[in-house]
């Protein structure tokens, strides 16, 4: 992560820049085993299902469902206090994984475990877009 305007970015690299290339797109991107089939995000060199070096990056569904989350009330840095209240959760993605985010576009207080969401790609300071969700 580096810092534009006080919050932190994201900084791709050789391994992560499919993922947010295809954000830019606003498509989400995972890697898919090509030996196995298994998905998986984080992005890694090799398939945490059977080990292979054979993967590909595929276009996911974008769908998912809130797997666990928490509203924050109360932040210390000033970029996040302008946001407040925010909803930060685990998404469990259609297609297997899950990952961390932000849930957007409705009052925190409402969303819910089990909720199904879709991907909304979020422009963050630098124009790197950020895999956001919104109730589905």
């Amino acid at each position: 992560m580096s810092e534009a305007a006080g919050k932190p970015v994201p900084v791709p690299d050789k391994l992560t820049e499919p993922f947010w290339s295809g954000l830019g797109e606003g498509e989400l991107r995972l890697q898919r085993c090509r030996s196995c089939g298994h998905w998986q995000f984080y992005p890694r060199a090799w398939c945490t299902a059977c080990a292979s070096l054979d993967l590909a990056w595929e276009r996911a569904s974008g769908r998912g469902e809130v797997y666990s989350y928490t509203v924050i009330r109360r932040h210390t840095a000033p970029w996040w206090v302008r946001e407040l209240p925010y909803v930060v959760a685990i998404v469990q993605l259609e297609e297997g994984p899950r990952l961390m985010t932000n849930v957007i576009g409705s009052d925190p207080d409402s969303v819910r475990i089990g909720q199904p969401v879709l991907l909304e790609p979020v422009p963050a300071a630098d124009g790197t877009m950020l895999p956001l969700f919104k109730p589905a």
